[in-house]
């Protein structure tokens, strides 16, 4: 819900943004926190496709002033951040990930975007709120079977073939979640589907006839880059008492008590 402080400045999202970090710490207790961000401007998508994305509304102004805000406040408690012109904050995490495992790390990722279901592996879950933290969901490679219905190195081929309005990726008209499953569990990748293309059933060939250069554009839209140029030296994380006083005095200025005392 909406929340100001006593002069009338949002945190609404600030509030929401710190329980989150809080709960992943108390609750994950993990070795290591890092945050990704979407850098400003285009990304290598829209490079090739100018309309990926083309349907999102523009960012209200009082959620924008937050997020410059969100920055601050991972500064103050001294927890990395990444962005990267050019590439989005999933394909950090991927890139992240990746680099975990060659490490010997478990990765816990949160985010609220299922995208990232095509990064889970017996190394890396995902976790997402419902809602808030209060409520989550977490992915190994089962509960993402259970979900689709096939593993988690077909959602690429999954939104290839039904879609993304929320990225405004096209996929192929007249296919959703079910065809789309029935064809990833008959076929596997949309390229098994296009070179095996007489074995399809004649209901499904009839909408990806004229669509196969829009599948694979759609499948490299979905596809997270897993080795974007960022390295991470992946230390435990620490605070410092001078960190720790930032934060403070970050709560005190916005006047989220709760979290104050939590810190």
């Amino acid at each position: 819900r909406y929340m100001s402080t006593s002069d009338g400045r949002p945190t609404n999202a600030l509030f929401g943004f710190t329980s989150m970090v809080f709960s992943i710490i108390e609750k994950q207790n993990p070795v290591a926190i890092v945050i990704a961000l979407d850098a400003p401007g285009k990304t290598f998508r829209h490079a090739e496709y100018a309309e990926y994305k083309g349907t999102r509304k523009e960012t209200a102004d009082e959620l924008v002033v937050q997020l410059v805000e969100a920055r601050n406040l991972i500064t103050s408690l001294g927890l990395p951040t990444f962005e990267l012109i050019g590439f989005e904050a999933d394909d950090i995490v991927g890139t992240l990930s990746r680099q975990a495992e060659e490490h010997g790390y478990y990765t816990t990722v949160v985010t609220g975007d299922l995208d990232a279901l095509q990064l889970v592996d017996d190394f890396v879950s995902v976790l997402t709120p419902k809602q808030g933290m209060t409520e989550t969901m977490t992915y190994d490679r089962q509960a993402v079977i259970d979900r689709y219905g096939f593993g988690p190195e077909f959602v690429p081929d999954f939104k290839a073939l039904k879609g993304d309005t929320s990225d405004n990726i096209p996929g192929v008209p007249g296919i959703g979640d079910k065809g789309a499953a029935e064809l990833i569990n008959q076929f596997g990748t949309i390229e098994e589907m296009i070179e095996k293309f007489e074995s399809v059933p004649p209901k499904f060939q009839k909408r990806i006839e004229g669509n196969q250069e829009q599948m694979r554009k759609s499948k490299w839209l979905a596809t997270i880059d897993r080795k974007v140029p960022v390295e991470f030296d992946f230390k435990p994380l620490s605070i410092t008492p001078m960190q720790f006083e930032a934060a403070r005095e970050f709560m005190e200025r916005f006047e989220l008590r709760q979290h104050g005392r939590n810190l």
